[in-house]
């Protein structure tokens, strides 16, 4: 599989029109329905190559173009998402340089 393919587990006869933001590996239990003494074994299950990161990476970002971006009526919320998205990343890249300016009542 090469990068820009379909998955290897897609097959259009079954499936229909491809979805990006669909998994179509094997099913697996979700993690909400996962007991405590079983989450070990879960997450051997889980593939861990960087491909598969990429995938969840993808198939997240168009799981919120579907539900924001792209519906007829889109509202400001994803707009909103984004610069509060841009300003927590800003921040953290930036807290050592802030923490040096706190005030404190003491010294």
């Amino acid at each position: 599989m090469a990068i820009g393919d379909y998955p290897a587990e897609y097959n259009p006869k079954i499936h229909g029109p491809y979805d990006p933001a669909r998994f179509y590996g094997k099913p697996d239990t979700p993690f909400g329905q996962v007991k405590v003494g079983e989450i070990g074994a879960w997450l051997g299950r889980r593939d861990k190559s960087p491909r598969a990161l990429a995938g969840v990476f993808s198939r997240t970002f168009w799981r919120w173009q579907h539900k924001y971006m792209q519906p007829k009526r889109t509202g400001i919320a994803p707009f909103f998402q984004v610069i509060v998205g841009g300003m927590v990343f800003f921040y953290a890249i930036n807290y050592g340089k802030l923490k040096h300016h706190r005030n404190y009542k003491y010294h």
